[in-house]
């Protein structure tokens, strides 16, 4: 599967600009809720080796994440959730655990059949869809990190799995919401960090989103405001699911308020 070396690129990417960084560094925050980057490699981590295990049945998914989920319906926050299963790992000893888990997890997917069905927190995917769900993660956390180091990301085309995973779950973002799923969906046409261009649905001058590929990643993941980009949308709904478009699982989340997300 290419999505899984492009989730280990992604991972090395992310992974390039902590090497150096000692346990003080890791520990500052982020904007995204205040974690830190030491928190948001603990999620990573933790997620990473849950979706590993998930190629390796029904049985050994229950088992690794029964625990993690108890504490999800007592009331803890999914930051609370990781730490006992972290059991004490921290700072650098995190951060080698992570980029070595997410190394196997890559390795595991390539050897993987991409529609073998996995199971999952949520409703049951493809393993390919679960890989891919992995890159996203990865690449929007990451986001929070190199805003707090104040460095730009140098993006690739691999984030075009983002950018279909954004147009797929148009119908999710309104179903979450139990609001009334708009037709037709809008036409989205995006221009890669290569320059190449990649287009979604049937075209419509009326109903369309168009830019730049890392700006509607940005905004499908949460880690900008629709504002702070420079998306052009034409037609309410186009501009509806630009204000409030979630490509990840889990409840409806408010995206950040203008101006909030941004690098340091």
């Amino acid at each position: 599967m290419q999505q899984a070396e492009d989730f280990r690129q992604e991972s090395r990417a992310l992974a390039a600009v902590l090497e150096g960084l000692d346990d003080a560094g890791l520990h500052q925050p982020t904007l995204f809720k205040n974690w830190t980057i030491e928190d948001v490699l603990g999620h990573l981590h933790l997620f990473n080796v849950a979706a590993e295990t998930s190629l390796q049945g029904e049985a050994a998914f229950a088992e690794f994440i029964t625990p993690i989920l108890a504490d999800m319906q007592s009331g803890k926050t999914i930051l609370e959730c990781q730490y006992p299963w972290l059991d004490g790992l921290s700072g650098t000893a995190l951060y080698q655990a992570w980029r070595e888990g997410a190394e196997s997890c890559a390795d595991a997917f390539a050897a993987a059949n991409p529609k073998d069905r996995v199971k999952w927190v949520g409703p049951d995917m493809s393993a390919l869809s679960s890989i891919t769900a992995r890159q996203m993660e990865t690449w929007a956390h990451g986001q929070e990190v190199f805003d707090a180091l104040g460095i730009d990301r140098a993006e690739a085309d691999r984030i075009r799995n983002i950018c279909h995973l954004g147009v797929s779950t148009f119908g999710w973002t309104f179903i979450n919401r139990k609001e009334p799923v708009p037709e037709p969906a809008p036409h989205v046409r995006l221009q890669g960090p290569s320059g190449a261009v990649w287009e979604w649905n049937e075209p419509q001058d009326d109903n369309c989103v168009t830019g730049s590929a890392v700006d509607f990643a940005q905004v499908v993941t949460q880690v900008r405001n629709v504002s702070d980009t420079d998306l052009r949308m034409t037609g309410d709904t186009a501009q509806r699911w630009m204000e409030v478009a979630q490509c990840f699982a889990g409840p409806p989340e408010t995206p950040p308020a203008k101006g909030a997300r941004h690098k340091a």
